[in-house]
């Protein structure tokens, strides 16, 4: 819980107003009553440690039902909470969690052979299935396979009162017992706060997400809550809670994934920031020494579905740009304030706690993946279903997840016979740990991926060829590898993967001749790596996934090194991981840092929200703002005058719902005043609407990365040198 908003004098202090369990010294004191303007911080977090970890056992005795109810109570060693955790909001964030919950049980499954032969075949028929079963080898035969077997525990929100529903009654909820097995997935029941959505509006989901996150889990009826809030936010970095890999799934373009998700992820963050300050004495640590409050990194990642910018000339709703368009520039104004912004540099406890950003990253997954995709597998645009892609766009998110997952696996996430069945030497793996990702991935950040069979197998029917070898030597092209990794999205026929990069740098056409010409020079990067995407990137992570048995050369490696050089030039960090037996397939992922927010798609939707919301009249419906923007950006000095010129003070949120923004207020005001009965905890609306302060610091962020590059090492030598030389001094 934060500060509150107060109109007492400066001089006093409840002991209630602090997060912490010990009073600050007083220096922190004076800077906790002064917080910058605006602070609008109130979450609720569970102070008292006893109930915190009474709460997380109860939630781990309904996640490992089976493994409590069979152990001897006398000698019970608690099951440690997954690594990770899928936290899906809004309709289309749970529906991709879903799905990833669903594949990972069906995996599991197929391993352990509790399919009947039915239900296999009617598998067979789901293209994501057939990606899985034959990504991970799920086939009969007495050989044991190796298997993706990690569990995260999913997290599934809306303020949709019937999202259990929808999810029980869908295919995946009525076939296999699935909602009733799969005991890791949890339903966040938040429809005693808001029953109804957002009705597409992203700043009513963040005032309801604001409502459930500031109200004092003891007084929600839904007594699940409690126990969910305490993994959530109160635990996160504790002994206690293992888990130490977040993903906020949702969508952008719509109104409560894309409110909600930054408002949680803020007050997780709000209270993992708050326990760097939390000095505890050894006397009150004394019971709960071997379990509490031992502190560890997290990584959390919003994983952002972008919406279409353009469809074959179909207009998009404008709605959903502008939506996506407010997420990016309040994601990038809290970042900016979170990494560059040091102006007022300061220490203290207040100043920290007011510049946090909701996730460590934020993926960018465009929409537009399965539109590519389509068009390169010959198929007829204007009749796509639009369920069937959905169903591709989050196989696709799927696939990314799961390699982030088993890059940073730790060997408690497996099942506990996995290594032994599979003939795997842990050793061998080369991991990334929470901290490496922390350390590596900041900011936007955009993926890469491909992937191939081993070299020697038989192609499936049908298909003349394996792409990705090379058809004179049987071995792994990795030149076509990486190609296919930074292609435009597309279908792979044999591996049944979605490939392509998860955001275009450019507009399609241009970037496809550009990869034409690629290609033809040879993998000459001279014109690709001009492009701001590339050019601009500050750091990459490599994840390189292999089958068991198969023996990555070091002249491959280097290849991909080499590769990766020449199109990032100017990368300050670059990491790498190895991961051996989670597939039976060669798979390249590349996450690409900070950069993305330069691409046209991202560039195009922050104009379209700062023109809808915040332009006045003059500049709403001309260029001169898009022109304006983009001067913003490339100019060596940036003229902030000209911004408070060219906007309104406030966004204005009537743009967007086109109704009686000031009939719609205070029917929400009023729901927050009944549910939470303090008026020094309440917030008006008003306050979380972003400024024009938001748009200039997502500017000076755009401006930061726009500048991004480095110096090449040079040798400093006390020898003189012809490139160092000095004259000598005079005598």
């Amino acid at each position: 819980m934060a500060t509150k908003k107060t109109s007492r004098p400066t001089d006093v202090l409840d002991q209630d107003d602090l997060i912490t369990l010990d009073a600050p010294p007083a220096a922190e004191v004076i800077n906790l009553l002064t917080p910058p303007q605006n602070s609008s911080y109130m979450y609720f977090t569970e102070r008292d440690l006893d109930r915190i970890l009474y709460n997380l056992d109860t939630l781990r005795s309904s996640v490992y039902p089976h493994i409590l109810k069979d152990e001897d109570p006398n000698n019970q060693k608690q099951p440690q909470f997954p690594s990770v955790c899928l936290i899906g909001l809004g309709r289309c964030g749970s529906n991709i969690a879903l799905d990833v919950a669903s594949l990972v049980y069906n995996a599991r499954n197929f391993y352990l052979n509790e399919f009947n032969s039915e239900e296999k075949e009617v598998r067979e028929q789901d293209k994501p299935m057939r990606w899985i079963k034959r990504s991970l080898h799920l086939k009969g035969g007495h050989h044991l396979k190796p298997v993706f077997l990690i569990e995260p525990l999913v997290m599934l929100g809306d303020l949709d009162k019937d999202i259990e529903g929808r999810i029980r009654f869908s295919h995946k909820g009525e076939r296999s017992g699935f909602l009733k097995d799969y005991t890791k997935m949890k339903i966040m029941d938040l429809s005693e706060v808001h029953a109804g959505g957002s009705g597409n509006a992203p700043i009513l989901g963040q005032y309801l997400a604001k409502i459930i996150l500031n109200k004092d889990t003891q007084r929600f009826s839904n007594p699940d809550w409690k126990h969910v809030h305490s993994y959530l936010i109160d635990s996160c970095g504790i002994k206690a809670n293992q888990s130490r890999l977040y993903f906020y799934i949702f969508s952008a373009g719509g109104g409560t994934g894309s409110g909600m998700a930054s408002e949680f992820g803020l007050a997780q963050q709000y209270a993992y920031m708050s326990k760097t300050f939390d000095v505890r004495s050894e006397a009150a640590n004394a019971e709960n020494r071997g379990h509490s409050f031992v502190f560890e990194p997290i990584f959390t990642s919003g994983i952002c579905i972008l919406p279409n910018i353009s469809d074959h000339g179909v207009e998009m709703s404008e709605a959903l740009h502008i939506n996506a368009g407010r997420l990016l520039c309040k994601y990038l104004s809290e970042e900016w304030d979170f990494s560059y912004n040091f102006d007022n540099e300061d220490s203290s406890e207040a100043s920290v706690m007011h510049r946090i950003r909701p996730w460590n990253a934020m993926m960018l997954i465009s929409n537009d993946i399965m539109r590519y995709a389509e068009a390169t597998d010959d198929g007829n645009i204007p009749h796509i279903d639009v369920n069937a892609m959905e169903k591709y766009a989050n196989q696709y998110i799927s696939q990314q997840i799961f390699n982030i997952l088993t890059a940073q696996a730790v060997t408690t996430d497996y099942d506990e016979n996995y290594f032994r069945r599979a003939g795997i030497d842990i050793g061998e793996t080369i991991r990334l740990d929470a901290n490496d990702l922390f350390m590596s991935l900041a900011g936007p950040v955009a993926v890469a991926y491909a992937e191939s069979v081993i070299p020697n197998a038989t192609p499936p029917q049908g298909v003349d060829k394996l792409r990705g070898m090379d058809p004179k030597k049987s071995e792994l092209n990795i030149d076509d590898l990486f190609y296919r990794s930074i292609d435009l999205p597309h279908f792979n026929k044999v591996t049944q993967a979605i490939e392509g990069i998860s955001l275009l740098p450019i507009e399609s056409g241009r970037y496809r001749e550009s990869l034409a010409r690629y290609l033809q020079k040879g993998y000459d990067a001279e014109e690709l790596k001009n492009l701001h995407f590339f050019k601009n990137c500050s750091s990459i992570v490599s994840i390189i996934s292999l089958p068991k048995d198969y023996k990555l050369s070091y002249m491959d490696l280097n290849k991909l090194k080499s590769h990766l050089n020449s199109l990032f030039p100017n990368t300050t960090l670059k990491r790498y991981a190895l991961v051996i037996g989670a597939s039976a397939n060669i798979s390249l992922t590349t996450l690409i840092v900070k950069s993305p927010c330069l691409s046209d798609d991202f560039l195009t939707l922050i104009v379209a929200f700062i023109k809808r919301c915040f332009a006045k009249d003059p500049y709403r419906f001309d260029e001169q703002l898009d022109a304006a923007m983009l001067e913003f950006i490339r100019s060596d000095e940036f003229d902030e005058k000209l911004v408070d010129k060219m906007l309104n003070e406030y966004e204005n949120p009537a743009k967007i719902l086109d109704t009686n923004w000031y009939a719609i207020k205070p029917m929400y005001e009023k729901k927050y005043r009944e549910l939470i009965n303090d008026s020094e905890k309440f917030c008006s609306i008003n306050d979380i609407r972003l400024s024009r302060d938001s748009v200039k610091k997502a500017i000076k962020y755009l401006r930061e990365i726009y500048r991004h590059k480095i110096s090449k090492t040079r040798i400093v030598s006390l020898n003189a040198t012809p490139a160092l030389s000095l004259d000598k001094p005079k005598t």
